[in-house]
């Protein structure tokens, strides 16, 4: 199985790195083409986003990890877009 896009729901603190560098971040792994977030709603410390990612071969494990070190919780799955191998 492939996955070839990601809906996350993730909630970022206001300090840190800006979701300009985390989007960077995400687009360099490999087997991902397209990251696009957007800002969902917004407190005194956090900001919740919204995170599309698009790609050939996505690894969830690589992306948490990275949203981890940006001191990010994942909040949800909200879709998930995946082709299997058979039939080809």
């Amino acid at each position: 199985m492939a996955v070839k896009k990601l809906v996350l729901d993730v909630l970022k603190p206001i300090k840190g790195r800006t979701i300009i560098s985390i989007a960077d971040r995400l687009a360099n792994l490999d087997g991902i083409t397209t990251v696009n977030i957007s800002v969902t709603d917004m407190d005194v410390e956090t900001m919740g986003l919204s995170i599309l990612i698009e790609g050939e071969n996505i690894v969830f494990d690589k992306i948490a990890e990275v949203l981890e070190e940006e001191g990010c919780a994942i909040h949800s799955i909200d879709q998930v877009i995946s082709q299997g191998t058979r039939g080809k």
